[in-house]
């Protein structure tokens, strides 16, 4: 099968007292694949932003195109700016420029005293600087913050106007959830790439808690098809696999070429859904 998509992965700092090693292995088993670039989140608050740089600056060391989270929430400009210079120095040219989350996402989004004062002000910073290749986050379902998916769109525009080069979604879980933002985003004048964000599915009840934060919607036939398979993990993979790989195969049957999956820090599921895609490492090509 011949290769028509594009991909990239998230990772997320691994915690303190996890298996450094088991990181690296997943980070290399996925580059494999040839994606675009790996990025690696940014805690709430900044709260990551030393191990971002560190495991950012490990995925370069070892030949895997990164890109850093970088969010303005708690830190005042020069802060950001300061992290923003130390990542480039260190030959980091892909950032994801996010507002962020308030420390144990508390509350609603109050700005830094002498900070950014929105995800835009940051982007046009960060363009004005040059250098950087920068992707931005979309939010096919609304964001919680935000009054309407009509508000959103203009919100998205004013973002890549400012300078980004791309957009990522949040997880969705049905292909009309993003065909109707893609169409949305066409219409009000956006022709930079929005990329599909992808989650194959790991712990379904950790999914719901998650997912009722962030504003993205379960639907109930997701539902009854991981029902009773919480002690069973090896149907469970099979199921989020087949789940995901059909997400994008009805995406691509409407034009979709680009994907971003949320790895959890796990190969095997985005290697398996990428495998189910046609997306081949040159070994599995030549064999």
């Amino acid at each position: 099968m011949t290769r028509t998509s594009n991909i990239s992965f998230e990772f997320f700092p691994p915690g303190p007292g996890a298996p450094e090693e088991r990181f690296w292995q997943t980070a290399e088993r996925l580059n494999a694949l040839g994606p675009d670039f790996c990025s690696v989140t940014y805690g709430a608050g900044g709260t990551t932003k030393d191990r971002t740089y560190e495991i950012v600056t490990g995925l370069q060391e070892r030949g895997i195109d990164a890109a850093a989270h970088l969010t303005l929430v708690g830190a005042s400009r020069a802060e950001v700016d300061a992290v923003a210079k130390r990542l480039g120095d260190a030959g980091i040219k892909r950032l994801v420029a996010l507002r962020g989350d308030m420390p144990n996402m508390a509350g609603g989004f109050e700005p830094h005293p002498e900070g950014y004062a929105s995800s835009v002000e940051l982007i046009e910073r960060l363009s004005e600087t040059g250098g950087f290749d920068i992707s931005v986050g979309a939010y096919p379902e609304v964001h919680p913050s935000s009054e309407s998916l009509d508000a959103d769109v203009a919100y998205l525009k004013r973002k890549l106007d400012a300078g980004a080069d791309r957009a990522i979604t949040q997880y969705f879980f049905d292909a009309e959830v993003f065909l109707r933002f893609r169409d949305k985003a066409r219409a009000a004048g956006i022709d930079k790439p929005i990329v599909a964000g992808v989650l194959p599915v790991t712990n379904f009840a950790k999914l719901k808690e998650f997912s009722a934060k962030c504003g993205a919607h379960v639907p109930d036939w997701l539902e009854e098809r991981f029902a009773g398979l919480d002690d069973d993990p090896e149907t469970r993979s099979l199921v989020a696999a087949h789940t995901a790989a059909d997400l994008c195969q009805k995406l691509m049957a409407e034009g979709v070429e680009d994907f971003h999956f949320y790895t959890l820090n796990r190969a095997n599921l985005s290697y398996a859904v990428c495998h189910l895609l046609g997306i081949r490492s040159p070994l599995e090509e030549a064999a």
